[in-house]
């Protein structure tokens, strides 16, 4: 699972480079691959929702320039792959690309933004510990209860975990995006 939209890219080329061709990703992150003589690239792409038609629109445009849609959804992310031909880029200038910096902060800041307030509603009344009397045990009594829940105040504080990540997303895309915008 990657929360860096240019990891995850740079990762699926290096397989591509391997000589495995990507034919199809699920919708749990979940790659497919088949063994290649061919050079093959990838690119990813966030859109904002896309109506039927406009998606459509926006695939027919990129199979126009020889992209192979692989996977995504109306709603976010687009996996585009294509033989290596040097005309590797999906966005043909600054503009473009910072577009797509800008999309992908909207992105990062919907869903942290989402997971900050599950985070609130699972940690506001109840603290990490939900052990009733946790923190007035003594000894062993304390110990067993203390290691007992930490495996489950992890799994609530996952949400939070990826607002964090979220947060690091978008920080990533804004300052790419200012850069972009600047110069």
């Amino acid at each position: 699972m990657f929360f860096d939209i240019e990891k995850q890219e740079q990762w699926l080329n290096k397989q591509l480079h391997k000589g495995y061709r990507c034919t199809h990703i699920s919708g749990l992150g979940i790659y497919t691959f088949e063994e290649t003589d061919k050079r093959y690239v990838m690119r990813m792409d966030y859109q904002d929702y896309l109506s039927k038609q406009k998606f459509k629109d926006y695939k027919g445009l990129y199979e126009d320039f020889g992209w192979v849609y692989i996977a995504g959804s109306r709603l976010g992310g687009h996996y585009w792959q294509k033989e290596d031909d040097n005309q590797n880029e999906i966005f043909s200038d600054r503009q473009s690309r910072s577009n797509y910096y800008k999309r992908l902060m909207n992105y990062s800041a919907g869903f942290g933004l989402m997971l900050l307030f599950i985070s609130y509603l699972i940690f506001n009344d109840s603290g990490l510990y939900l052990a009733d009397g946790l923190w007035s045990m003594e000894g062993t009594l304390f110990w067993k209860a203390f290691l007992f829940e930490t495996p489950f105040v992890l799994l609530r504080s996952i949400p939070f975990l990826m607002a964090v990540f979220f947060g690091c997303s978008f920080y990533k895309a804004f300052r790419k995006y200012s850069t972009l915008r600047e110069g």
